[in-house]
């Protein structure tokens, strides 16, 4: 099948006088293959083009006639030569097959932009699935009869019944700050007491909605989806701004949750997947224009099919292999030094943050990481030059180049913009990150990973010693958060990169060293250098979860609580990377 795409935020015939039109071979021999027709975007009519499929030759073009890049032609696998289960409207995104809900956790893992979300909308009742038919109204009958055979056939039955009471968690938790108002205790007054301790969400019930943070945001989200009562639960990406003991503690509640009904997951944490999920479906295809699903596989066979970047049964390749070190670092190695600290405090009026002198040396990427309000920003608005310490130096003023945790998009204009006002902004940055299709958009409009990555590259492109990332992982799926990791390795060579994150898998991808912060969450915070191994060794046992080495592709991969391996560990100390 071949797909013509056309994303229409992006088409501008202002700028590009219709060349698609104009230069197409096929309207050139008296076709209309592409004609202009009027369509609605974003509440606004606009005469635009529209691509006929079956006249489209795949001669490409279109696609390189149009400067504001909005146009894709793909052709889809062999396997794919079946109808799709849903298309956003002629030259729209397209999505073929779904996942199956039954008991236990069903991962989601893929791409941004593949169909995850739309997958959790169509089996939450929130889309009525077309078939690809924009044209016309489907028939439930229609939709039942393509699954008929499979487990999806009784669950579709009883959504088009609406016999089914699902519940969904969005992905962005950000929007309850726009729909309710008022403080937190009367949004949860019908959840349980013991949720909200295990959630930590005791000190923030009188608290107003508008006030919360990204992760108290999330965590409200989440105790409010698992306290009503439903056939099947839906969370979409549920540890985004959550650190490394709050995804732990959120995973181990969706999993007592599926005791009792399926449950279905987006994420892209795998060390929080592997944690979590008993099966996995892999949704592959080309950002934005179509995206497959894969059959259900187990977590371990799921995550390592998806590093290996082959699906065998569609034979098909998906993505590039993904290798991991066969060594972790247990010793510190000495390079030539940048920087060094002797101990640093720094008081406010109900927390203290003590940092162990150390330095930083030339040539490394250092992974920073422990539980939330610890003090890891703290830490990095100090070196930043945002505040100082209350005592303890540094060595010597070094030149920071800063990314914060908390991306504003208050900047009233394009990414075009931001990118021509960095001097030292260079392709390669523009490439790796996918920021080219971006530079017309307004940085308003922003989606929370395209804003990061924009972010991610202004920070890089400057010339500085050190390069102050925290939590670059966010909104990133898995592919966009191994390129970030090969990007800031490569940026290390001559200066220092620190990385504050809580995605473990990523810090171990791509760090030399470890600083652990350690204390009372809110009270106390205290850090310390050290190797990767023993920094993640130290972290995990007060997390109380042990990680393992797969044979397969050497990730670090977590053991289920409880599990003959997990115990093993936990008995011998070895909480990273046990035998």
């Amino acid at each position: 099948m071949r797909l013509a795409v056309i994303d229409y935020d992006l088409c501008n015939p202002a700028k590009t006088n219709y060349a698609c039109k104009r230069f197409c071979p096929v309207n050139r021999k008296g076709e209309e293959c592409i004609r202009i027709e009027e369509k609605l975007v974003n509440g606004v009519k606009k005469q635009l083009p529209v691509i006929d499929e079956k006249l489209c030759i795949g001669c490409g073009i279109c696609i390189k006639k149009c400067s504001q890049r909005a146009i894709s032609i793909v052709n889809t696998p062999e396997a794919l030569e079946e109808t799709p289960i849903h298309r956003f409207g002629q030259n729209g995104f397209v999505l073929f097959r779904l996942p199956i809900p039954v008991m236990g956790v069903i991962g989601l893992l893929g791409p941004n932009g593949i169909g995850k979300t739309t997958a959790l909308r169509i089996l939450s009742g929130e889309i009525k699935p077309n078939l690809g038919c924009f044209d016309r109204d489907v028939e439930w009958k229609d939709i039942i009869t393509m699954h008929r055979g499979n487990e999806l056939q009784t669950y579709l039955e009883k959504l088009s019944k609406e016999e089914i009471k699902t519940v969904y968690k969005p992905q962005q938790v950000d929007k309850i700050k726009k729909v309710c108002k008022g403080v937190v205790k009367e949004l949860l007054e019908d959840v349980d007491k013991s949720i909200i301790d295990r959630l930590e969400l005791k000190n923030c019930l009188d608290r107003n909605i508008a006030d919360l943070s990204g992760g108290e945001l999330q965590r409200v989200a989440i105790a409010k989806a698992v306290s009503k009562k439903a056939d099947i639960y839906y969370f979409d990406e549920p540890s985004s701004y959550l650190d490394v003991r709050q995804r732990m503690n959120v995973a181990k509640i969706i999993r007592e949750l599926s005791q009792k009904s399926p449950v279905m997951v987006v994420e892209h944490d795998l060390a929080t997947l592997d944690f979590l999920a008993d099966r996995i479906h892999i949704f592959y295809g080309v950002p934005s224009v179509f995206g497959a699903v894969s059959k259900p596989y187990s977590t371990l066979n799921g995550i390592n099919t998806f590093l290996s970047g082959y699906i065998r049964e569609d034979n098909i390749r998906i993505r590039e292999k993904t290798v991991f070190s066969s060594t972790v670092s247990e010793n510190v190695i000495k390079k030539p030094v940048l920087t060094e600290f002797t101990d640093l405090k720094k008081r406010f009026k109900t927390f203290e943050l003590n940092i162990k002198s150390d330095k930083i040396y030339k040539n490394e990427v250092l992974g920073i990481f422990g539980a939330n309000a610890l003090g890891k920003t703290t830490f990095a608005r100090i070196l930043a030059g945002e505040t100082t310490a209350d005592s303890g130096e540094l060595d010597k003023k070094i030149k920071i180049s800063y990314k914060p945790q908390y991306i504003s998009s208050d900047f009233k204009g394009k990414v075009e913009e931001v990118v021509q006002s960095k001097q030292e902004f260079k392709q390669k940055y523009m490439e790796p990150l996918e920021l080219t299709k971006l530079l017309e958009k307004n940085i308003s409009d922003l989606s929370g990973g395209e804003l990061q990555r924009v972010a991610i590259a202004s920070c890089l492109a400057k010339n500085a010693d050190v390069y102050l990332l925290d939590e670059p992982s966010a909104y990133l799926d898995v592919d966009q958060r191994l390129t970030v990791a090969k990007i800031l390795k490569t940026r290390s060579e001559n200066s220092s990169v620190l990385v504050i994150d809580h995605d473990l898998l990523f810090l171990s991808y791509l760090s030399d060293r470890a600083m652990v912060f350690t204390g009372i969450p809110g009270k106390i915070g205290k850090a310390e250098c050290m190797s990767v191994k023993d920094g993640f060794n130290t972290f995990l046992k007060e997390v109380g979860v042990t990680f393992r080495k797969d044979v397969e592709t050497n990730r670090p991969r977590a053991n289920k609580l409880g599990s003959q391996k997990d115990t093993k560990q936990k008995e011998s100390g070895e909480y990273y990377l046990g035998a």
